[in-house]
């Protein structure tokens, strides 16, 4: 786990063990201290979010402003929404190594 990034709603992971393995993830909810809740969107649904312990998460530094608002606003985000994060941030992540940043 990346210690100097405090997990926040609709922040993008990188899960780290388990099943999904080396896929990212948008965090819907926060449990405790140790644990999250996370969802993509195709395989992991709002509806059906993973809980996962953070040791197993790779926090990134995107924040998705859209998911933040959906779940501000009425508790619930759309899986496309998710999707829409997640492509958004790979996108960025991409052009910024093409950039060589």
């Amino acid at each position: 786990m990346n210690k100097e990034l405090i997990p926040q709603i609709g922040q993008i992971v990188k899960v780290l063990r388990g099943r999904d393995a080396d896929q990212y993830a948008v965090i819907v909810s926060i449990e405790d201290s140790k644990f999250v809740t996370i969802a993509d969107g195709n395989k992991r649904k709002f509806d059906q979010a993973k809980k996962k312990n953070l040791i197993h998460l790779e926090l990134q530094s995107f924040i998705s402003s859209e998911v933040v608002n959906s779940l501000q606003e009425s508790g619930r985000v759309t899986n496309g929404k998710l999707r829409f994060a997640i492509n958004q941030f790979l996108s960025d992540k991409s052009n910024a190594d093409q950039k060589g940043e």
